[in-house]
């Protein structure tokens, strides 16, 4: 996991733990010549672009950073397998990614992966959270045992950023219903059960389930947004558990400052009220590091997982992610002492 808040998993999860903000103004300014409020790591701490010109073309700016932030990411994630698959979340807004960039990926990173069973899920900040969908069907009715579930994405780019500010969409003087833009990278390791162990690996949480759902009244579109994206994938969700839906006790929520994805919360919860604890924990993330996109359904797991195992977090833990455009997720993260209980 690399973010502006730390560089591996640990290190996030305890920054964030600690309240830790890495939020300032950056080398950026918009029209009126005022610093964007961002949260971007320092050059420095990325590794240097390493794609030989003869292979590939040099890609563009945001997608080279993009690769110099999920390289450490990615070969955290897959220390210890042989030639994973890769489900990888990109931005919505970049649909000229294709394989070449797992190819670039790969040979950036050092990593093996096994390019013609990975699959990219071009959809944002739900993104992960589909594609983590995709990894349970995978692992449930294919002979794959473990398959790496990321998502990377950046916003520290001037054309991306002159976009968001013509929408009147940053956080910017004069503007508190916006998002500060940030960047990041998450993967994480999913199988079957017992497979983990077989490789030397401890589970550290348990995916019980993930909801998916389409919003018609999305942030660009003409119809009314409702927020029937976001409860169509919690009833998704609850409706696919096995038994009796344990309580949520905490909520990692895509809240990102801008008042519109609030809504959406509020109508998915008061309709799937009855599935959560009194007085449930409920966090928000972004708040200390910008928004990181395409990154934060797979950050947003592996924060609750994490917090699951070290016995900071109570379970389950709910988490969702909504999209800029209709694509909505959902997913609920036990606790592996209690999956062994069952």
């Amino acid at each position: 996991m690399v973010t502006p808040v730390g560089l591996t998993a640990p290190a996030v999860a305890a920054a964030l733990r600690a309240g830790i903000v890495r939020v300032r103004e950056s080398s950026f300014a918009d029209r009126h010549s005022e610093p964007i409020l961002a949260g971007f790591l320092n050059d420095e701490f990325l590794p240097e672009l390493n794609l030989p010109r003869k292979t590939w073309p040099r890609p563009s700016a945001r997608h080279a950073r993009m690769l110099r932030l999920a390289s450490s990411a990615l070969q955290e994630a897959a220390h210890g397998t042989s030639k994973p698959a890769l489900l990888l979340a990109l931005p919505e807004d970049d649909a000229g990614l294709g394989v070449e960039f797992l190819e670039q990926l790969a040979h950036q990173s050092g990593v093996e992966l096994d390019i013609r069973g990975s699959r990219l899920f071009p959809q944002g900040r739900a993104g992960g959270l589909l594609a983590l969908a995709e990894a349970q069907r995978r692992l449930a009715s294919t002979p794959q045992e473990l398959v790496l579930v990321g998502g990377v994405d950046t916003y520290c780019d001037l054309p991306l950023l002159d976009v968001m500010w013509e929408q009147q969409r940053l956080r910017v003087h004069g503007l508190s219903d916006g998002f500060v833009p940030g960047e990041g990278a998450s993967f994480m390791l999913l199988g079957r059960p017992g497979r983990g162990q077989r490789l030397g690996l401890s589970p550290v949480a348990s995916v019980l389930g993930v909801g998916a759902g389409i919003e018609k009244g999305h942030l660009y579109a003409t119809e009314p947004h409702l927020g029937e994206g976001l409860s169509d994938a919690f009833r998704e969700l609850f409706s696919s558990l096995a038994g009796p839906s344990p309580r949520v006790r905490c909520v990692y929520a895509g809240l990102n400052g801008e008042s519109f994805w609030s809504k959406e919360w509020g109508v998915a919860y008061l309709r799937h009220s009855q599935y959560f604890e009194e007085g449930f924990r409920f966090e928000h993330p972004i708040d200390c590091m910008g928004d990181p996109g395409a990154a934060l359904g797979p950050l947003l797991v592996s924060l609750a997982a994490i917090g699951l195992q070290r016995g900071y977090r109570d379970a389950p833990c709910l988490i969702w992610c909504s999209s800029d455009r209709e694509a909505r997720g959902a997913a609920l993260v036990d606790a592996v002492r209690r999956q062994e209980t069952r």
